[in-house]
């Protein structure tokens, strides 16, 4: 762990770097090794949109590590054009492994290209190769054009084995959500990094190796890997739940619960749930040996979907669709025709969107539209209005190629409720859309959107695991009282989780005692469950002051859309609850050490970051 790789896309220059350890000790890798070199190394107050924003490409410790479940991921870090914040995507799927394998732990990616250029990565040689005839392909087509031209290069057979990520017309276009998409079916999807990458022509990395990561402790390691392989074997979710019926599972628990969002957050109950839930996706469109095929790499939950539609007007077959996107295309907009749904998926997929930015700023233009704020004329005849499957469709198209009212919607939810004198219509904390939960559902999950660092988001701290599903314990979902503490701890556990890099579903079954034996033996150092906690709260407090830096952080940010706050619940098993923020903040922000929402010189020192508290003290942004 520790060998990078830095290319300077104006110039064209490529070099290695290496980490000290003492700084992958303090950040680990993934998201936490990006939010340091994100406050080294980009301004704050940068465009994200400009030369001085950066992506950083990272795996971590974990990654790619045989016997490690759940260690084929990846994330990008840099600031976000949909939130102007620190922002890491994670993604899943094969290309964090081989980009391992290929010799590097991450790539620095800085500046601008005048033409597009894309990153080919193989057996520790790295060269930025001419992309103008991939410029306008989809992501499926770009990954295969790039596998074909490398054969000449490494074989027929080896080509097959490349791993692409890469942006779509989405990312080209510069929409606000374009993801980074990998494997073809895989989304580094939220915050609008496919875009950082679009405005930089950076067209996609392509990686190849052989490279065997080894471990530091293989004793430990070998017991590390028979403890957690049983944990995962005795846990119902890791088990059977998430196996069998993928994360698509949830849309019959959530929605039984009163906390499936509907039409643009209006309610938490859909009527037609059963229609596209997960068991209706298992019986009717799922192709079962296809999806196996999907798994992540080294994955034992294996809960990826491939699905097929064969008949008209939707016809088509790939990756998922998964819970989230589920709901964006359908409940959120009102939409219980499943095969739409599904298109829509591919569609996101293959043009480069985000599915949850996507389907809920549909959600949101339906909303203006009902509520008479949104002209008519500009939808060029369409009819765009609560369960038109066709309009779901067709706006998921315009979005990516910003046609028409796609240009507008293309800007995020945020962006277009506020266009036309409705801000409070726009489902979203930072900017960023929420994901499949209405908070009044959950108050712990309420309190975790609000105080989101990179924006709503419900893998900050899975508030539904303990509130919802009983992992690893249940507690009462609309009860205030010890969900600070709770919220806290799993964000502080989930910032690790994200720098190992591993996937959150690992979670069910284990915890920080877990990843603290995972760590030690992957790296060597003798780390316990008290330093993952510390260092999980180092990365969230190291989040927050970016966000300072970027745009003056504070309590006023720690919000949720008025609806939560005012509009009780109207139906449904979570009928007449409202978000209750203002009886947990206070608390939150005590457990934190924070003042108002802004970390404090003495738990910044604390936490061996006194560098961040001078700079915030030299921009007047330091509380107390």
């Amino acid at each position: 762990m520790g060998k990078f790789l830095r290319v300077n896309l104006w110039s064209g220059k490529l070099r290695e770097e290496t980490m000290p350890d003492h700084i992958l000790r303090k950040w680990i890798g993934g998201r936490g090794l990006g939010v340091y070199l994100a406050l080294k190394e980009i301004d704050p107050k940068a465009d994200p949109l400009g030369p001085r924003n950066k992506v950083f490409i990272l795996t971590g410790p974990a990654t790619g590590v045989a016997g490690v479940t759940e260690s084929g991921r990846w994330c990008s870090v840099t600031k976000a054009p949909l939130t102007n914040t620190v922002h890491d995507s994670q993604s899943g799927g094969k290309f964090g492994p081989e980009l391992k394998f290929a010799g590097y732990d991450g790539v620095f990616i800085e500046d601008m290209s005048e033409k597009p250029v894309y990153l080919w990565i193989h057996d520790g040689k790295a060269e930025l190769k001419d992309a103008s005839h991939l410029w306008g392909l989809d992501v499926h087509s770009t990954t295969d054009k790039i596998q074909e031209e490398l054969a000449s290069e490494v074989g027929e057979k080896e080509a097959g084995k490349i791993k692409v990520a890469a942006i779509g017309p989405a990312g080209e276009r510069l929409v606000k959500f374009a993801a980074i998409m990998n494997d073809k079916n895989r989304a580094a999807g939220r915050g609008g990094h496919g875009a950082v990458l679009g405005s930089k022509k950076l067209k996609a990395i392509a990686v190849l190796g052989h490279k065997v990561p080894k471990v530091g402790k293989i004793d430990l390691f070998r017991e590390v890997v028979k403890e957690t392989v049983k944990k995962h074997k005795e846990n119902p979710v890791t088990s059977e739940g998430l196996p069998q019926l993928g994360t698509a599972i949830l849309v019959n628990i959530i929605n039984q619960n009163g906390l499936f969002p509907t039409r643009n957050f209006q309610s938490g109950y859909f009527e037609e749930a059963e229609k596209i839930s997960g068991e209706t996706l298992a019986e009717t469109y799922l192709d079962k040996k296809k999806s196996i095929e999907e798994a992540c790499w080294g994955c034992a939950i294996a809960c990826a979907r491939y699905s097929r539609v064969g008949k008209s007007p939707f016809s088509g077959e790939g990756g998922g669709p998964e819970y989230e996107t589920i709901w964006a295309f359908g409940a959120q907009t009102g939409n219980d025709n499943f095969e739409s749904i599904i298109k829509a998926n591919f569609l996101a997929n293959e043009l480069g969107l985000d599915t949850i930015s996507t389907g809920n700023t549909i959600g949101a233009l339906f909303e203006l539209i009902e509520k008479g704020k949104f002209p008519k004329e500009k939808l060029r005849g369409l009819k765009a209005e609560w369960g038109t499957p066709e309009a779901v469709v067709e706006l998921t198209w315009r979005i990516a190629f910003r046609s028409g009212v796609g240009d507008e919607l293309a800007e995020g939810s945020y962006r277009l409720a506020s266009k036309y004198g409705a801000p409070e219509l726009s489902m979203s904390v930072r900017g960023q859309e929420l994901p499949a939960y209405d908070p009044r559902g959950a108050q712990g999950h309420a309190l975790a959107y609000a105080t989101s660092n990179r924006g709503g988001c419900h893998l900050r701290a899975y508030m539904i695991s303990p509130e919802v599903l009983g992992v690893p314990m249940l507690v009462d979902r609309f009860e205030t009282k010890g969900k600070p503490a709770l919220v806290k701890e799993f964000q502080d556990v989930f910032g690790v989780i994200d720098s190992m890099v591993l996937c959150k579903f690992s979670s069910f079954a284990l915890w920080d005692e877990d990843y603290a034996k995972i760590l030690s033996a992957v790296t060597g150092w003798d780390i316990n469950k008290e330093e993952v906690h510390v260092i999980g709260e180092r990365i969230y407090n190291a989040e927050r002051a970016f966000n300072a830096l970027s745009f003056g952080d504070g309590v006023e940010y720690d919000t949720l859309p008025p609806r939560f706050l005012k509009e009780p619940m109207p139906e449904g098993a979570s009928k007449g609850q409202v978000v209750k923020l203002d009886e947990m903040l206070p608390e939150y922000y005590k457990l934190r050490g924070w003042i108002n929402g802004r970390p404090t010189r003495a738990k910044l020192e604390e936490l061996g970051l006194k560098w961040i508290a001078d700079r915030l003290e030299e921009e007047g942004l330091l509380p107390g």
